[in-house]
């Protein structure tokens, strides 16, 4: 260990040096006082890492973080998709639930009484009731919504790096962090030569999951957990005495499926955009269930129309394209993903054998696949307090109709132009395919139904989800069953797809 004025002589030797060559703990150490151990120098150089803004290589030594923004997946010439919860972190969720349950855990009385947990979670889900969120909660949670929470914030995150809006040197706040799906997938979607200066706002049992997996994050990820509920902590000051700027704020605050368990969502989040650094992002996810969905969009608006001279904008999805205009829609949109690869806690907890009196197995078989969970699908916002947005558009209104204005068009055809907001939502066999799109200024919900498909108008159904889109001569209908408009693209219908750039 170093005393506090040796680490200071540590500072100042790395605040010269990592401007002039990389830093070498087997040379620094002389120029310390008392000479310690390259051991120590190391260790304290790790600690000191992100104040200093400096990342370990492979060989040992400390260099500054690259200036150049994290590269998406298609600059890496990595697949754009995420296959599977890598084995690093399943191996250490098995060795956990071996740690509290025994080899045999997904069996008898420790495997029924974790089913019943994740029964009781997704009860609590559906209906919003109660859960004691224990030891035996926080395992049964991960098993089940690890992969997926793991999956869904790297989509989040490339749409960003496409627009170059990910730092290699990131300041994150993770509110809410739970067992850490989150925090894994932001991890390992960041390269290896990226600095992480990573904090976690977790009260319950999950932190002490949150900490064992984030054992598994890379060198340069530096975590701390804060075991105070997002109510109580505070979150000014990320920065540290070698910053030049303490009233930076965060780059990341992220709020992951967490916001529909909090009394005043709207109201905690507020103060936590308050730090979010001039360029950085705000990133809400939640489940893609109506309820967690709407509550998530409601917290946006209410984020949104909050006024000022720094209120957010929506970066993304739900784009508000006409100027002074505000959605009151229900809004009900989320994404969809590829399904994961099926993690082998999950298979084993499904299979597992059950004992005499297993709650809630009497009319299910076992291996049904009731505890198999490897859907992507996930409701996401991203604010910013630069003005910045995914697609810099704005319409004309001698082109286009605004859909805050339909109701006065109703029977026409006209120009529109609006995010495509869902994928396919119907589910029946021949039905015409039907799309969630908004303009920002919608006060009713507004789908595009694909009636008579051509060259033309194909471009809606390949879109892919928060795409912009152009409709030319749409006929607009009012569903009464729905309470809701129908853009119909029907022959002649033109449609164009303007994506977010890569």
């Amino acid at each position: 260990m170093m005393d506090e004025s040796q680490r200071e002589s540590l500072r100042d030797t790395a605040r010269y040096l990592r401007n002039v060559r990389p830093i070498d703990p087997e040379e620094v150490f002389e120029y310390v006082d008392g000479q310690p151990h390259p051991g120590v120098v190391k260790q304290t150089l790790r600690e000191l890492a992100p104040e200093l803004g400096l990342v370990e290589t492979d060989a040992g030594t400390f260099e500054p973080a690259p200036e150049e923004p994290v590269p998406a997946w298609r600059a890496r010439g990595v697949p754009e998709r995420v296959e599977a919860l890598p084995e690093t972190h399943t191996g250490r969720l098995a060795d956990l639930l071996v740690e509290q349950y025994g080899p045999g855990w997904p069996d008898g009385e420790s495997g029924d009484r974790l089913r019943a947990r994740l029964r009781e979670v997704k009860e609590h889900y559906l209906h919003g009731g109660d859960v004691e969120y224990d030891d035996r909660t926080a395992l049964a949670y991960a098993l089940y919504h690890l992969p997926g929470y793991y999956a869904s914030v790297q989509y989040v995150l490339d749409d960003l790096a496409k627009a170059d809006l990910l730092d290699r040197h990131l300041r994150v706040l993770d509110v809410g962090a739970g067992v850490g799906g989150p925090a894994l997938g932001l991890a390992d979607y960041l390269p290896d030569d990226a600095l992480v200066d990573y904090h976690a706002v977790e009260p319950a049992a999950a932190a002490d999951v949150l900490e064992a997996l984030l054992e598994g994050t890379g060198r340069n990820v530096h975590p701390t957990v804060h075991r105070e509920t997002a109510e109580a902590f505070a979150p000014a000051g990320p920065l540290g005495e070698d910053a030049s700027d303490d009233a930076r704020g965060w780059d990341l605050v992220l709020f992951s499926n967490v916001l529909s368990e909090l009394a005043d969502p709207s109201g905690t989040a507020r103060r936590y955009l308050d730090v979010l650094a001039p360029d950085g992002s705000f990133l809400a996810l939640a489940p893609a269930d109506r309820n967690t969905a709407m509550g998530l969009r409601g917290v946006e608006r209410a984020l949104v129309d909050h006024g000022g001279e720094d209120a957010a904008t929506v970066w993304g999805p739900t784009l508000r394209l006409w100027p002074d205009t505000a959605p009151s829609d229900t809004c009900w949109s989320f994404d969809v993903r590829p399904d994961l690869s099926v993690p082998g806690f999950q298979r084993a907890l499904d299979r597992g054998e059950r004992g005499p009196r297993a709650v809630g197995d009497d009319d299910r078989e076992q291996g049904d696949g009731e505890f198999v969970n490897v859907d992507v699908q996930f409701a996401y916002s991203v604010l910013r307090r630069d003005g910045h947005r995914a697609i810099d558009f704005r319409p004309s209104r001698d082109r286009f109709a605004r859909l805050a204005d339909s109701e006065a068009h109703v029977t026409d055809r006209v120009n529109v132009v609006a995010v495509k907001l869902s994928h396919d939502l119907t589910d029946e066999p021949g039905a015409n395919p039907l799309f969630r799109i908004g303009d920002g200024s919608q006060a009713a919900d507004h789908f595009a139904v694909l009636v008579d498909e051509d060259a033309l108008n194909a471009p809606l159904r390949e879109a892919d989800y928060g795409d912009l889109l152009t409709f030319e001569r749409v006929l607009i209908l009012w569903n009464d069953d729905e309470a809701a408009y129908n853009l119909v693209v029907d022959e002649g219908v033109v449609v164009e797809s303007t994506p977010v750039p890569p």
